[in-house]
């Protein structure tokens, strides 16, 4: 396992680069996943422009304002929190290092570098609005087509969806939200994050924005589903190449011949919680070290491998399932079918009685979305055929 892609780096190319330890290797498969969300969605909203089934939106913009209050106290505070970090990294690098989660979540940092860094932006942020502010600001319609949301939109998804997923593993582990409460320093944010709260989370404030900017929420919908499949499935490499404690049940039972070893059973050394027991036998991670005592199933590289052909399948169906919506529920329930059934595998807290909350949320998606392709199918064979809304 590579708990940060300087271990990933070190052990495959044997450079050691020591910034490195800031970037952990489940969060670089999570951007990888929303690029590759953004880059589907933008895809299938150029096409459905090209075909006409999406119009370009027409809204109105004051142009040569002066820098607000607002957008000079944003500028500040993200300046603020740059120097006050990075400033610290520089003049104390070894120790900063040694811990790099730990130091990112905890109150160290340089004021002076803080205040500097908070100056210089709200001042840029000033200078930018000023070479464009006019003696009367004017009001101008400004068109936009759908595919030019797609970088809104998957920033919208990432930050909901990291809010959700925590929030949701929360909920399902309430000590750790304990722990969280009286250490938060010695907190790590970014590790335990429950997919489904993310995907509930990121759809909404995704619909919300879909109606506020003028594209119809069936289509938009549409367009970002198979993207989403993609990207749930490239997350969990995350969870595979972190060993974040996304796997399996013990599965001591001898591997099948045509499956490999490391497909059938694995032990997840090194994995980024340090569970399980001390490594003895191979390299381990100073900080980590630790290996499960016995193989699991690696239920991370089945999602993987399950979610890529749940895409394709998605893909391919994109263009021939007309009627608006349809994708959308198709995808919610081949979601819930995959994930329902990984979870007999998996390791997971009982939610309601013996059943986990994955279990339970997989289920009701299951049912919302062969509903909603019933209703959505009824509604196209109505005489006006299907309604969107904007």
């Amino acid at each position: 396992m590579y708990p940060t892609l300087y271990h990933a780096l070190l052990d495959l190319t044997g450079i050691d680069l020591p910034f490195l330890r800031f970037m952990n290797s489940f969060g670089f498969f999570v951007a990888l996943a929303f690029l590759f969300a953004s880059w589907t969605l933008g895809l299938e909203l150029r096409r459905k422009e090209r075909e006409g089934l999406l119009q370009q939106v027409t809204r109105k913009s004051v142009i040569g304002l002066p820098a607000s209050p607002v957008e000079l106290f944003t500028s500040s505070l993200i300046g603020f929190i740059l120097g006050w970090k990075a400033i610290y990294l520089i003049l104390n690098f070894s120790i900063a290092t040694a811990d790099p989660q730990a130091f990112l979540l905890s109150t160290q940092g340089n004021i002076f570098g803080g205040l500097a860094v908070a100056a210089i932006m709200a001042f840029l942020k000033w200078k930018e609005k000023d070479k464009e502010k006019l003696a009367e600001p004017r009001t101008e319609e400004v068109r936009m087509q759908p595919h030019e949301h797609s970088g809104n939109i998957t920033l919208i998804a990432a930050l909901w969806g990291i809010i959700g997923a925590k929030l949701f593993h929360w909920l399902e582990n309430p000590n750790e939200f304990i722990r969280f409460v009286k250490q938060p320093n010695g907190a790590d944010l970014f590790s335990g994050l429950t997919m489904y709260g993310g995907l509930i989370f990121a759809g909404f404030m995704v619909i919300r924005y879909f109606r506020k900017n003028g594209i119809p929420p069936w289509a938009g919908a549409d367009s970002a589903a198979p993207g989403v499949m993609l990207a749930y499935g490239v997350g969990r490499l995350g969870c595979q190449t972190s060993g974040d404690g996304d796997w399996g049940i013990v599965n001591n039972a001898p591997a099948p011949s045509w499956i490999p070893d490391w497909l059938w059973s694995y032990t997840y050394p090194n994995n980024v919680n340090s569970v399980g027991i001390p490594i003895t036998d191979g390299t381990g991670y100073p900080g980590y070290g630790m290996v499960l005592p016995e193989p699991v199933f690696p239920t991370p590289l089945y999602e993987f491998i399950m979610c890529v052909g749940l895409f394709f399948v998605l893909w391919a169906l994109r263009k021939r399932l007309n009627v608006p919506g349809m994708i959308f529920f198709l995808f919610l329930a081949l979601n819930g079918v995959e994930r329902f059934f990984i979870e007999k595998i998996r390791v997971n807290v009982p939610f309601a009685g013996s059943w986990t909350q994955a279990e339970v949320i997989s289920l009701i998606l299951i049912f919302v979305g062969i509903i909603g392709m019933v209703l959505r199918q009824r509604t196209n064979n109505l005489p006006n055929g299907p309604q969107e809304t904007h």
